[in-house]
């Protein structure tokens, strides 16, 4: 198959960003494309059409490609618990809990076998593969048994394109180090080197770049210039708090909070809000002033019991309560939904580890939820149903959680319903309001009713409906238009082919 594997010198040199590029340029030629990445480590995750989990990046990129995202794009995935242990997602399902050291003895060979199984599924159905690798190639520590680098490029036969950030600096020393470091057989696959995120006058880096190619005998394929406000959505929590870092609330502005918890997951939930010109964001972590925003958002977390705790222990809690009492606008989306409960109940231990533990929630919702064994995930529509709705349309959504919740009282109504079942809570008109629903915020009618809401408390002018999909397509595009404005797409694709020729006559 028609392939080529993005790697970094470090995490956060634009990788994924990249490969998303990459995607839409060559499915702009024509292509079949499938991006992949063997393993990828990430409270961020997407759910496919099936139900089943893969990292956000890949669910992004095939977006872009204009694919079906599939479990084979991205067939292990780890979500971090605490900092010692994973819960390892093997084609979008639970396989076990385990630590860095037994991830490394107990699952490697099935996890070679995992993706030599998802390669070929993916050579099957598609034209040409674009392959992201994970943080650098030469962490020498873990070379020996790695899954997602060298190991993946060797069973996918497919050149590297090794990517270094000139931003962050060192950068001769960071691709010449690497490059070093390879074994000659790695060193080998390396078709070529990008710059990326360079500042200023691109003439001041020709001297670099012959120096690279004259010293390091390799090419610099492009220098891409440093893209800021790009309409794409990250997927490394290196990038959150420059993400979601803007300018301090105008007069006419609304400014919505998110809790930077320390296990949150699904910041992307947040996304939306960038495409809205009269909303800025901030994010407030535990040792942080909450303020007085016009809402605050609970987002999902991978350990509900310790990222309350953290906010118990930091006041943090305290803060979010009197806020509340005082008027303030509260969502709770997976998570955060249980938090702003009652009680919880870890019934399996599936979230300490310690079974039937049972804690006080934040006592905002009257909600109690209890804590199983097996993991719910799901794409889901739900119907909306307070009277306010009546006009909207049904919400679109995925559910990626462990806990299961009930109201506690008749007098708040159900935010949803799906199905037979209920989901979260609705009440003293959009005030508070719980769900499970990730993606909540990417519907059209009822963000822009949400935030209508918000506008009209504070005399703001009301706002009409935005397509965020039609922001995501153009965002696909853009970022192919900066790609190609430097990279030479199609002769990339004669560089891959030919390397494909003479790694076969090899």
């Amino acid at each position: 198959m028609l392939g080529v594997m993005i790697q970094g010198t470090s995490s956060d040199v634009g990788k994924s960003f990249i490969c998303t590029a990459l995607c839409r340029a060559f499915a702009r030629r024509g292509l079949s494309v499938a991006p992949f990445k063997s393993q990828n480590m990430s409270n961020n995750s997407y759910v496919t059409k099936e139900g089943a989990e893969i990292g956000r990046a890949q669910g992004i990129q095939a977006e872009a490609a204009g694919v079906e995202a599939s479990v084979m794009m991205n067939p292990i995935l780890l979500k971090p618990r605490n900092d010692h242990t994973s819960e390892v997602i093997r084609f979008g399902r639970v396989h076990q809990t385990l630590s860095g050291k037994d991830y490394r003895q107990q699952f490697y060979e099935l996890g070679l076998e995992t993706i030599r199984e998802a390669l070929a599924t993916l050579e099957a159905e598609y034209d040409a593969i674009v392959i992201e690798g994970a943080g650098s190639p030469v962490e020498m520590n873990l070379n020996d048994r790695e899954l997602v680098n060298m190991k993946v490029a060797e069973l996918a036969d497919v050149p590297v394109i090794l990517v270094a950030d000139i931003d962050r600096g060192g950068i001769f020393a960071s691709i010449a180090g690497t490059l070093q470091l390879l074994s000659e057989q790695e060193r080998s696959r390396v078709l070529g080197v990008i710059v990326n995120k360079f500042r200023g006058d691109p003439d001041l880096f020709v001297s670099g770049r012959k120096w690279i190619e004259e010293n390091l005998g390799v090419e610099v394929l492009a220098v891409l210039p440093y893209l800021d406000n790009h309409r794409i959505e990250a997927e490394d929590s290196l990038s959150r708090q420059t993400r979601y870092r803007q300018p301090a609330k105008q007069g006419d502005q609304l400014e919505i909070v998110m809790i930077d918890l320390p296990y949150l997951s699904n910041d992307t939930d947040l996304e939306p809000f960038l495409h809205e010109p009269d909303v800025s964001l901030r994010l407030v972590g535990m040792h942080d002033q909450l303020g007085s925003p016009d809402a605050v958002l609970l987002p999902g977390t991978k350990s509900t019991i310790r990222d309350l705790e953290a906010m118990t222990a930091t006041g943090l809690s305290e803060q979010l309560k009197a806020y509340v009492r005082q008027g303030g606008t509260v969502i709770g989306i997976c998570g955060g939904y249980q938090m702003l409960g009652r009680t919880i109940i870890d019934e399996a231990g599936t979230d300490t580890g310690t079974a039937g533990l049972e804690i006080e929630g934040l006592g905002i919702l009257p909600v109690e939820t209890v804590f199983a064994q097996e993991k719910w995930t799901s794409q889901s529509v739900g119907r909306l149903v307070a009277v306010e709705f009546t006009a909207l349309a049904p919400l679109t959504g995925f559910e990626i959680h462990l806990g299961h919740s009930r109201r506690l009282t008749e007098s708040a109504l159900p935010f949803l319903t799906v199905g037979e079942r209920e989901d979260g809570i609705f009440a003293e008109g959009g005030r508070l309001i719980g769900s499970y629903f990730h993606h909540l915020f990417y519907n059209d009618q009822w963000r822009t009713w949400w935030l209508n809401r918000l506008r009209k408390i504070r005399s703001l002018p009301e706002q009409p409906v935005r397509s965020l999909q039609n922001e995501r397509q153009k965002g696909y595009e853009q970022a192919a238009d900066w790609l190609e404005a430097e990279l030479d797409v199609r002769q990339l694709l004669k560089k891959i082919e030919a390397w494909r020729k003479s790694d076969a006559a090899y």
